[in-house]
């Protein structure tokens, strides 16, 4: 076993993995909720719903990718098995495609989700001293804090 010496004992960087592995998940189950809701939304905002949820899910493509390396430079696996996502996640699954407000709203839950799984998360990555993770947390709030916003607007 290679020893991993970046500053961070071993019990912070294992709890750290465990905080940014809920918001792998969070963010895996956002985007293919999104993602669903890109193909499948229907309605008078067709147009205007089909390229946020774009703009949106391409931006969560992005961000899963960053939170596993994260992950994997504090020497923990990334989860990436759906059912590892669906016990980590705090993101529920549709049974179905709602009506396209119903997206909206969904979706406003599930950036807000996302954004509570990040700060508690800052806490743990804070007491190991790991700025790089605390770094990474901050800019998720940022992103889905914004997402949210964007997405209630459109509800008023």
């Amino acid at each position: 076993m290679v020893t991993i010496d970046i500053g961070i004992d071993e019990e912070h960087r294992r709890r750290i993995a465990g905080e940014l592995s809920k918001l792998l998940a969070d963010t895996y189950s956002l985007y293919l909720k999104t993602h669903n809701y890109h193909w499948n939304v229907t309605g008078p905002m067709f147009a205007t719903l089909h390229l946020l949820f774009e703009q949106q899910y391409n931006e969560l493509a992005l961000a899963v990718d960053l939170i596993a390396e994260r992950i994997r430079a504090l020497g923990e696996p990334a989860p990436g098995t759906y059912r590892e996502f669906s016990e980590l996640s705090a993101i529920g699954e549709d049974d179905r495609a709602p009506d396209a407000m119903d997206m909206v709203r969904r979706l406003v839950a599930g950036n807000e989700t996302a954004t509570r799984t990040a700060r508690s998360a800052m806490p743990v990555a804070e007491e190991g001293g790991d700025q790089p993770s605390a770094d990474l947390l901050s800019e998720r709030m940022q992103v889905h804090e914004k997402a949210a916003w964007m997405l209630r607007s459109l509800l008023e």
